[in-house]
């Protein structure tokens, strides 16, 4: 398998929705690790050379994983995601939203909601992220902060840590 298979990104706009598909070079214990363990979502999650730092981090239905994405001059852009459904090891949702340092909802930017499922095929995991929007506007407000392009890096990252 090749592991820089790209990430898709499927855009539905009437619908306010974002489908991203990935497939990953591992089997689906070990992609769900990569999600559940903060130590490994660290490693992977911010596009380089951003890198991500958790502050908190309680993967259970009503937890929340706070965290910045690290500029390489130390800038720190805050964000969190409240987890709500997790079926182990094959989905999870949340709301993402951008933050504060102390985990407070920054209004003036949109929140997510995301669905993400794990299809379990042997060596290698199929990743389906569903991304929801309130408005048109404010899935178009979270593609023009280079999300499509940040989040594709992301998975990238995945794939090496995976893989290696």
């Amino acid at each position: 398998m090749d592991t820089q298979t790209k990430a898709n990104f499927t855009k539905d706009v009437a619908n306010k929705k974002i489908t991203v598909v990935k497939e990953l070079p591992a089997d689906i214990n070990k992609v769900w690790a990569a999600y559940a363990d903060h130590n490994l979502l660290d490693q992977w999650w911010a596009p380089k050379p951003w890198e991500a730092a958790t502050k908190e981090f309680n993967f259970t239905e009503g937890g929340r994983w706070l965290y910045a994405m690290v500029g390489p001059d130390g800038e720190r852009q805050w964000s969190k995601m409240d987890f709500q459904t997790i079926n182990a090891p094959n989905e999870f949702s949340g709301v993402d939203a951008f933050t504060d340092k102390d985990g407070i909802t920054d209004k003036s930017m949109p929140s997510i909601q995301w669905h993400n499922r794990f299809e379990d095929h042997g060596d290698h995991t199929l990743l389906t992220v569903e991304l929801q929007f309130d408005s048109e506007e404010d899935m178009k407000k979270i593609l023009d902060t280079g999300f499509e392009q940040g989040f594709s890096m992301g998975l990238d990252n995945l794939a090496e840590l995976l893989s290696a």
